[in-house]
């Protein structure tokens, strides 16, 4: 076995000489049994003949390094398409599940938040009544009412009223302002806003832009005194009124209607709209509780926003389709994390992005152990820090995950290998087709061979991943996005034959020989930071825009030992008239906080190629580095909110980590 194979030398020729000592083994027994019968003979002697040449051995040796994996995904993913195949053929939805869930546990809590909760019993009659509300304020199957709050026990029951009588529920960021908020508002068709009192301020600044738009504000009842914006429905007060029994004349539901928008950023524009449909949202819980092993006795630590996919599908949906209590938190908190999952009895918590590295650098205290976790589920747990924190606290278990909102190209880590996002049986990989292809890393340009197919990467080559596409599988569904020509663009064809189909993820992966899926990169103008992808285009256009229409370019940066790439600027201003402290106002209000640029560069002339293209891969290799860039460079301080120069001694703080981000 040569070395390119990844697989140790020592270990392979172990394993030959234990496989060619069976076949002979077996070779053996066979010719006793059959008495020595020439054909038997023939065929044994074959077989051992094709082991023992070339190196087929090797697939015996990945074999039996990961069969018990591999047998164990395939027990996960038969059973996960079992049970999501038997809800669609009964035309099952969230709804409907939801109400087997309640059933079952009426008085067990659902939602716990603080000192506040929901059991799954009060939180149906809530349910209920934002249905009769809404019924009889007119809206109709199909139609959408944004949502637009911070995590509360209320929230995932407000869009699950609007479920029963068939509204569309789109979920939107709450770090959203402006421009960006009314798109989200607009481009998913929303007849209405319900809003928290908690975002009052954001809806004030684009109130006069929707004006067409009716506005309902619900007041916490924990901060039941705060004022309701004026032009507004006070939602809280007007709901009390209604029934708490259940509408039963909206008609039903279907598995592949849509049931809410989630709202994810692309590789250019405004976030876009991506369309969730009941079967998927029953899919994703399902298929989380079947490879962490969860029971309904489990209870889940979800800190994260409930207007993402992780939050508030995976997160929420552990409740709403499983029956897992799950215990929420307003806002993240590294300090307060393993207390809480302490004093709530979590056996099990979520983590995305640098939420692990950022409860490494909280101080070792008493919670650290004093937990009963038993798995920790998420995304985006880096390789360097993965075993410190198992050992740390004391997890049995990390079920690091692969996807995307709207992707139906999914990867689970069953059995906890480290830095590893998710595996494919090198054995049985044509039972979930994906796919990595060969890609310009920079441009994100799927490379084609001479027949026009795309080139499939071998093990240890980075590649784009791409998932098959198939409507009659549920599990291998693409629903897009609101917008059906975004849509098209996430579609790639004839990828491994004429007419086939495939969603293009914009992740490159890189697979190993066992068949581990590791992270490398986003593709083209994306990048992720802070968990969030930011397009390249939208920051560039915002930023142009504020500094009068000069040419911006904006592109993501390594920062050691941090997750994703930092925002970058590089804008041409010749004259060097550029007003700082103006720029990073307009960013403020123009921009959500993690697709503000964090570094700044001023360049002499425009980036400019011969065919009028904005220069990137030049600037991204010489990054932020002040010993080889003349350029003057900013970096924005963090406490003040504005653009400092970027000296060496702060450069080398943010290279040794000493910079808080």
């Amino acid at each position: 076995m040569t070395e390119k194979t990844g697989v140790r030398f020592e270990e392979a020729e172990k394993c030959k000489g234990v496989i060619l000592t069976s076949i002979a083994a077996t070779c053996a027994a066979l010719g006793w049994l059959t008495r020595g019968s020439p054909t038997t003979m023939g065929v044994v002697a074959l077989l051992g003949t094709y082991f023992m040449t070339g190196d087929r051995y090797q697939w015996l040796y990945i074999w039996k390094k990961t069969c018990y994996r591999d047998f164990l995904g395939l027990r996960v993913l038969l059973k996960t398409i079992f049970t999501i195949t038997k809800w669609e053929r009964q035309g099952k939805t969230v709804v409907q599940r939801w109400a087997e869930v309640v059933r079952m546990n009426p008085d067990k809590k659902a939602f716990v938040m603080e000192q506040r909760a929901l059991t799954f019993r009060e939180g149906d009659k809530f349910s209920n009544q934002i249905s009769w509300y809404f019924k009889r304020q007119g809206y109709k199957p199909g139609e959408v009412i944004a949502l637009f709050m911070e995590t509360q026990p209320e929230y995932v029951f407000l869009w699950l009223g609007l479920a029963k009588i068939r509204v569309i529920t789109a979920l939107i960021n709450t770090n959203l302002r402006g421009g960006q908020l009314i798109h989200c508002i607009r481009v998913a068709g929303c007849k209405a806003v319900v809003f928290g009192d908690e975002m009052k301020d954001a809806i004030k600044e684009i109130q006069q832009e929707i004006p067409d738009i009716p506005l309902f504000q619900y007041n916490s009842p924990d901060r039941e005194l705060v004022p309701i914006l004026q032009d507004t429905v006070p939602l809280t007060v007007e709901v009390s009124d209604m029934s708490t029994d259940p509408v039963v004349d909206c008609g039903e539901a279907k598995p592949r209607d849509t049931l809410m928008y989630i709202y994810t950023s692309g590789t250019t524009g405004f976030p876009k709209a991506a369309i969730i449909t009941n079967i998927r949202y029953l899919l994703i819980p399902l298929g989380v509780q079947n490879s962490a092993q969860l029971k309904t006795s489990d209870v889940l630590y979800d800190p994260l926003p409930l207007h993402h996919t992780a939050g508030g599908v995976l997160g929420a949906g552990l409740g709403v389709v499983i029956g897992c209590t799950v215990v929420l938190r307003k806002k993240f908190s590294a300090s307060n994390y393993w207390s809480d999952a302490a004093k709530y009895g979590c056996t099990a918590t979520q983590y995305i992005g640098e939420i692990c590295r950022y409860l490494l650098a909280v101080p070792p205290g008493p919670n650290d152990r004093a937990h009963k976790v038993k798995v920790v589920i998420g995304n985006g747990m880096r390789p360097q820090i993965w075993p410190e924190f198992v050992e740390r606290f004391g997890i049995k278990r990390v079920m690091e995950f692969y996807g995307a909102t709207e992707g139906n190209s999914n990867l689970v880590n069953l059995d906890s290998k480290v830095g590893a996002i998710g595996f494919l049986s090198r054995i049985f990989a044509t039972i979930y087709p994906l796919s990595l292809v060969r890609c310009d890393e920079i441009t994100g340009e799927i490379l084609r061979d001479a027949n026009g197919r795309c080139i499939i990467c071998g093990p240890h080559e980075p590649g784009l991943l791409l998932g098959k596409i198939d409507k009659k599988k549920a599990i291998l569904t693409f629903s897009g996005y609101a917008d059906k020509t975004a849509s098209e663009k996430k579609m790639v064809r004839n990828v491994r034959a004429e007419g086939d189909c495939y969603f293009n993820t914009g992740d490159v992966l890189v697979m190993d020989h066992y068949g581990y899926f590791y992270f490398k990169d986003r593709t083209g103008d994306t990048f992720r930071w802070r968990g969030e992808n930011v397009s390249t285009a939208e920051v560039e256009g915002v930023i142009s825009t504020l500094v009068g229409l000069k040419d911006a370019v904006v592109y993501g940066v390594k920062i050691p030992n941090t997750e994703g790439r930092a925002g970058m600027a590089a804008i041409a201003d010749p004259e060097k008239s550029l007003d700082f402290t103006s720029l990073a106002k307009g960013l403020q209000s123009k921009l959500p906080v993690f697709a503000r640029p964090l570094f700044v560069r001023i360049l002499p002339e425009s980036p400019l190629t011969a065919t009028f293209k904005l220069k990137k891969k030049d600037l991204m290799e010489q990054g932020f580095d002040v010993g080889i860039i003349s350029d003057p460079l900013y970096f924005l301080d963090q406490k003040t909110g504005e653009y400092v120069p970027l000296t060496q001694k702060l450069y080398d703080d943010l290279m040794q980590g000493f910079v808080r981000l």
